[in-house]
């Protein structure tokens, strides 16, 4: 398959997101990840060579990683393990799909924030704090905080934007006990791949995460620890009180804001360069983490 373009598979679509196409499979779900590749809310038309193989394979680490600290929707991303009608879509699903438990999705975006980056750079400078768990005075943008932050944000419809917002807030929306679980178990998850992170040169600055309920029980869904999700950072590069390189989509960022694209569609086209330097630094994050080779 052409993984710029989308899936075409005999399959009840459960939802097409920006990046990836999510089939019916009754109580499972089927997760297929796409090259395609989004920025400032919009997909741009040039694909990025094995992206959805390189997210796919690293969320299947992760979750094996993370089964002692919290349930899992993932059955498996093996193809040869998934349901044999599917056996003659090899081309469009191999290495690029999870078979996922169906949950109940808690519209929340579990924040975890271990270092001061980004958006939060940007409220800390205007407030001292980041949706509103107050920091100490002082830091530098890139500094590591005391301790690890829980910042939810809401979870919104495609085409809009999600909103930052206090654990109050949250608490109000989803309960709290249900917004105390959420809080605990995101951190619980985020110092343990901090640490695995640390042992192989790797610094997790801010990651996210999404949870359903599976009869009951919270579950961890959607990838996780990924260059989608996660800014990583190499520990030998780093040098707090500046912007840090990340193996993020922030090379594309970075070109998109050099040619002063004004952020309507239509969205450009990405030069061979910077789709090939993307795709490197994204497999480059999957060895150093997974400590093995990428195979496409």
């Amino acid at each position: 398959m052409s993984t710029s373009v989308l899936s075409t598979l005999p399959l009840p679509l459960f939802i097409r997101g920006k990046v990836r196409d999510v089939y019916d499979l009754g109580d499972r779900l089927l997760m297929v990840a796409s090259d395609r590749i989004s920025a400032f809310d919009y997909v741009l038309p040039t694909p990025i060579p094995n992206k959805g193989k390189i997210l796919t394979q690293m969320s299947a680490f992760w979750f094996g990683q993370m089964a002692d600290v919290s349930p899992h929707h993932l059955i498996t991303a093996d193809f040869e393990e998934f349901p044999s009608s599917l056996s003659g879509y090899r081309s469009q699903l191999g290495g690029r799909t999870m078979l996922v438990r169906k949950t109940e999705k808690i519209m929340i975006e579990c924040v975890v924030r271990g270092y001061l980056a980004g958006s939060g750079w940007k409220e800390y400078k205007a407030s001292q704090s980041v949706c509103g768990v107050k920091l100490p005075p002082g830091l530098r943008e890139s500094d590591r905080l005391p301790e690890p932050i829980f910042t939810p944000a809401t979870k919104e419809d495609q085409g809009k934007h999600d909103e930052n917002i206090s654990f109050e807030r949250m608490a109000q929306i989803v309960g709290k006990d249900l917004g105390a679980t959420l809080r605990d178990r995101s951190l619980a998850i985020y110092k343990k791949a901090a640490r695995i992170a640390e042992e192989r040169g790797l610094i997790l600055c801010d990651t996210k995460f999404e949870f359903g309920l599976l009869n009951g029980t919270v579950t961890l869904i959607d990838e996780i620890l990924t260059p989608d999700s996660s800014r990583f950072w190499d520990q030998k590069l780093y040098r707090p009180g500046v912007s840090q390189d990340s193996f993020d989509k922030q090379y594309v960022r970075d070109y998109l804001e050099s040619i002063h694209w004004n952020k309507q569609p239509p969205a450009p086209p990405l030069p061979a360069n910077v789709a090939e330097g993307t795709s490197a630094k994204y497999a480059e994050a999957f060895e150093r983490v997974a400590g093995r080779p990428f195979h496409g």
